[in-house]
């Protein structure tokens, strides 16, 4: 689990791409610290598995779920990366819960300032809006934000200045596509009150209680 709070920015060193799946060398500092093969880092958001460890980088597998669902196939070597370590169990949990699965990608469609604050707009398809709703939480390239605005066909997060100094959004322009992961807990509630779909209840107190919550 990841919190959504970027570590560093890492540097794609390599991409070595097969028929369906790749494997990504990317050059890094903070996140190598204690790190071991086997461990997981989240790479622009996406949750992936050290493979090889060496004295600047590590190198990862990316299979190709992973590639037809995110951003990660787009990058070439010199590219920049979001980087973020698994959440300890002692750590700080500054985020929000973050799994490193993307649900889908989304395009930068507007970026506008708002006196310090930098309003990004994101377009996304309708599967993915229907988790995203105004004041809670979303992850955009693995980085935790705050849905400020949801409309039909789009929604905005407003970014500090230094949000967007610490991450890869500087480098984001009108056009960019972006990883978008929704908040983990929206899904499980619908897959727990919809157990049925042809007999949907109204949400109330006491159905609530009658399953379990």
């Amino acid at each position: 689990m990841f919190t959504g709070i970027i570590e560093e920015i890492g540097t794609v060193a390599m991409i070595q791409r097969g028929q369906y799946s790749a494997v990504l060398k990317v050059h890094a500092q903070t996140v190598l610290e204690d790190t071991k093969i086997g461990d997981s880092i989240a790479v622009n958001g996406v949750c992936l598995t050290v493979t090889n460890l060496f004295t600047d980088s590590f190198a990862a597998d990316v299979m190709h779920e992973t590639l037809d669902r995110s951003s990660l196939a787009c990058l070439a070597r010199g590219s920049h990366v979001n980087l973020e370590r698994a959440m300890p169990v002692n750590g700080r949990f500054g985020g929000h819960i973050v799994a490193g699965h993307v649900d889908d990608i989304g395009r930068i469609t507007q970026i506008r300032r708002d006196d310090t604050a930098i309003w990004y707009t994101v377009e996304a398809k309708e599967e993915v809006l229907r988790y995203i709703v105004e004041k809670g939480s979303v992850a955009l390239d693995g980085i935790s934000l705050t849905v400020a605005a949801v409309t039909r066909r789009d929604f905005s997060i407003s970014a500090i200045p230094h949000t967007v100094r610490q991450t890869v959004l500087q480098e984001r322009r009108e056009g960019d596509i972006v990883n978008v992961e929704t908040d983990v807990i929206g899904k499980y509630i619908e897959k727990l009150t919809a157990r049925a779909p042809e007999r949907r209840r109204v949400i109330t107190k006491e159905y609530l209680l009658e399953n379990g919550f």
